[in-house]
Parts: structure tokens; sequence; C-alpha cells
């Protein structure tokens, strides 16, 4: 093969994605046949097979059992908007993002505690083992599920607080930085770091995505004065959402 020429596999996989993008290859129609593939494209089985692999893997297609492989609907992004500003007194982040794209987003919950498992405590400040309030969220927009979040604290920080439980109390479900200045903790900075990878099989199963689809993470942590106060790893469908980021330059 020469110098930058493209597999045969990887060629063939090109050819089918831009005929499903131009719209030649509708959603619900079905993929060619891979001795289709074959003729068409003059290629051995095995490039038809791994050509096809590779739009089942970037969530292209989709097989259906006893059926064949089919074009599947491609959804429009939206955008899930982010900002360095505090939202409003009673209004967690979440609320605020919503309330911005003009969604009515509701968010499920359940919190326990846990020892810190070494990469948490790293990104804590503490001793692995040390014990933190874990919470799990799913978030939904209209009822579908469009991001995942899992948070922990140390519970150093808000063990026996009015805060412990994130959301419970007074103060449930208000946000990181308005619970900790209610214990005299004033959150100065937040660190947000966005990565992508394939999603986990619990977690598409939660968000409603088929085997390979690809996930953002964004690793966010408050910090009070240097100390880190919360930390958490969000989960977002990278096929159904984008990150907006409103950043002040002022």
């Amino acid at each position: 093969m020469a110098f930058g020429e493209q597999p045969a596999y990887l060629r063939v996989a090109s050819e089918l994605r831009e005929k499903i993008v131009n719209g030649d290859l509708p959603p619900h129609t079905r993929l060619p046949s891979q001795a289709r593939i074959r003729q068409e494209y003059g290629v051995s089985d095995t490039v038809a097979l791994e050509a096809r692999k590779v739009l089942m893997a970037e969530g292209l297609v989709e097989g259906r059992s006893g059926s064949g492989t089919y074009v599947r609907e491609r959804p429009v992004p939206r955008r899930i908007a982010r900002s360095g500003y505090r939202p409003p007194a009673g209004s967690s982040p979440f609320r605020q993002e919503q309330s911005e794209a003009g969604a009515r987003g509701t968010w499920e919950s359940r919190s326990d505690q846990r020892e810190a498992p070494p990469e948490i405590a790293e990104r804590l400040g503490i001793e692995p083992g040390e014990r933190v309030m874990r919470t799990r969220y799913v978030f939904r927009d209209g009822g579908e599920p469009m991001m995942l979040s899992t948070s922990w604290e140390p519970l150093t920080v808000t063990g026996r607080t009015p805060v412990m439980l994130p959301e419970e109390g007074p103060l449930g479900g208000c946000g990181v930085v308005e619970r900790m200045a209610a214990i005299d903790i004033v959150v100065d900075n937040v660190v947000e770091e966005v990565g992508a990878r394939p999603g986990l099989a619990e977690e598409l199963l939660a968000l409603g995505g088929v085997p390979g689809h690809v996930v953002m993470v964004l690793e966010r942590t408050y910090f009070a004065s240097g100390r880190a106060v919360e930390t958490a790893d969000v989960v977002i469908p990278a096929d159904r959402y984008r990150l907006a980021y409103h950043l002040s330059v002022k």
C-alpha cells in the first residue's frame, strides 16, 4: 500500500458514509448487504465486513436481529450551556443551563457514603479510603435521559452538617457553591476538563445509546482557597449534545 493510501475497508466505509451523510442512504434504509458491497466495490468479504463494522462503531448504522443493518436516525445535537458565572440563589447549574435553553429538565439522584477510590482521592486531595459522599444523578430533558453525573464530596468537609446530603435538607438541589456557602466555605474556583471515550455498557443503557457510541466526559472540581470540596464526572452522549461555554473576558 502506497504512503497515504487508505486501507480498502476504510475507503469503502468512507464512500458509504458519504452516501449516508448526503441522504443517498436516508435513515431507516437498509445498508447494502455484504455480498452487494463486495460486488459493487470489488472487495473481499472480509473488507466488506470490516467496512460495515466501521459504520456501526461510528453509530451511523445499527443491526436488527434477523433483518439486516439499517441507517440510524441521526439526532440534531442540542447545546448544553456552560458558563463561568454563579447561578441565582436557589438554582443549581443544571437548572440554569436548562432555563437558558428553554428546556424543562428533571433529575433523579441517590447518595451513599463510600471510601474514596485512589483516582477520586487524588482529585480531592485526600487519602485513598477516606470517607466521601457519593451522589449519582440521571438528568432528563422532556423525560429523555440526557446526562449522567457522579459526584464525590469529602465528609471531612460536609460530614455532620446540614448540607451533607446534596439533594436533601433546606439547600437540597441548590448546587455546590450555595451549599458550601451555607457552612462558611467560599468556592472561588472551578476546573472542568472535557474528554471523550466509548461509553460504558451501563452508561449507554441509562442514556439510551448503543454499544460503541462515544460519550463526552466532563471532569469538574470545585475549589475553596485551593482545597477541593467536590469533584464529579459528567457523562453526555456525544451524538446528541454539544457543550457550549460562555466565558467572560472581564
